[in-house]
């Protein structure tokens, strides 16, 4: 496979060496409950969930949320989260380009998992979620903006990898999803780097 494997990943939740982890929901959380786009009963899927603060914020607000993630330890450590919480959520050990839900679901919040594939496997990844979603299911979409130096001689670098949103029309194009019109809030990252946020409709 491109880019990192489920061991690279494993071996940073075991050690705790997660500096994109903000140790604290997603900011645009909030946002979006704020505004209506996620709202009380919908069936949410996080993919990618690390440890955890998303699914916990989700399940908080009243959403039925199902966390992914193909690291163990991230698993574990999701579990426990939501556990102290008193919160029964699910929280599965799967690989995303090819676990699929039993139904459609309304939203998928699309943080950071997106970011941590190798772009040769975007592809797939963005059918998988096209499948997931039901037909007018919403994709909450942070792409990450981290562009690196190497990328003017076409280095393709990370995890994270830089979500360049002429890339990202061309992976979700508007055959299969409704775009909103820009400009795009900007959602800073405490890595010093920044998500444009973005909710797409699937057609």
């Amino acid at each position: 496979m491109s880019g990192p494997t489920p061991e690279f990943w494993q071996q940073r939740f075991e050690s705790r060496q997660t500096p994109w982890d903000r140790s604290a929901p997603g900011p645009q959380i909030a946002a979006w409950l704020a505004d209506g786009t996620l709202q009380p009963g919908q069936n949410v899927l996080v993919p990618g969930c690390g440890s955890g603060w998303d699914v916990l914020a989700l399940a908080r607000a009243g959403l039925r949320v199902t966390g992914l993630d193909y690291a163990a330890a991230a698993v574990e450590i999701a579990r426990e989260r939501l556990a102290a919480e008193g919160l029964a959520v699910p929280v599965r050990l799967a690989d995303v380009l090819d676990w699929e839900p039993a139904d459609p679901v309304d939203a998928v919040y699309e943080q950071t998992c997106l970011c941590a594939l190798h772009p040769d496997e975007w592809t797939t990844y963005a059918a998988q979620l096209h499948r997931w979603l039901r037909p007018g299911g919403r994709l909450l979409a942070l792409f990450m903006q981290t562009l690196r130096p190497g990328a003017a001689e076409g280095f393709i670098e990370g995890p994270p990898y830089h979500c360049d949103i002429h890339a990202m029309r061309a992976l979700f194009p508007s055959t299969s999803w409704d775009w909103p019109r820009p400009p795009y809030a900007r959602v800073p990252h405490p890595m010093g780097i920044a998500e444009l946020a973005v909710v797409l409709t699937r057609r």
